[in-house]
């Protein structure tokens, strides 16, 4: 399959089986995902492999951010959840956003990589994402923010995913303007 039709036919499986990548072929998968452009080779990122009892920490600090007393079972829809931390380094060069970018690159490559690999993924975010116990629970640094979680499983049989829209890249395309030109109307 080329680059080009597996982006074609990426979808997002909200919901997936109970089996996941090993570690060694996430880690096959992580090691091509670096590959994303990055100015300066910072590695503004980190990844955060949850399974198993992990992911009922995650709950409990889903819970304690949202002011519940039962942890929640969100965490629970996939055997591996994937936490994508942007990881600052301090750079004259490189902003924060474009470090942000490389970390949001990694994870939609790697999540281009898992569908490729026939692993069922989601990008999941929330509310709860960037408060103080989910960071806590992540042991993130001040240096880090969490840009939400892969969910990754089995593609369940027989179950095709949500049809996703066409993109008009007529639409979305567009030319420098002229010196002197009116902005353009959305």
């Amino acid at each position: 399959m080329s680059a080009l039709d597996a982006v074609r036919s990426r979808q997002s499986w909200s919901k997936v089986g109970d089996t996941a990548p090993t570690r060694d072929e996430l880690l096959t998968l992580v090691a091509a995902a670096g590959r994303v452009a990055d100015h300066s080779s910072l590695r503004p990122w980190r990844l955060i492999e949850l399974r198993g009892a992990d992911r009922e920490v995650l709950g409990a600090a889903i819970a304690k951010a949202q002011g519940d007393s039962s942890p929640s079972s969100k965490p629970l829809r996939a055997p591996l959840l994937i936490a994508v931390v942007a990881s600052y380094q301090k750079s004259e060069k490189v902003p924060r956003w474009e470090q942000e970018a490389v970390a949001s690159g990694v994870a939609h490559t790697l999540s281009l990589l898992l569908d490729e690999a026939g692993w069922g993924v989601i990008w999941r975010t929330g509310h709860h994402t960037r408060t103080k116990a989910v960071a806590k629970a992540h042991g993130l640094g001040k240096n880090e923010e969490l840009l939400g979680w892969l969910y990754v499983g089995a593609k369940p049989e027989g179950k095709k995913p949500g049809r996703r829209k066409a993109v008009d890249a007529r639409k979305l395309v567009t030319r420098m303007p002229k010196a002197g030109a009116k902005k353009a109307k959305k």
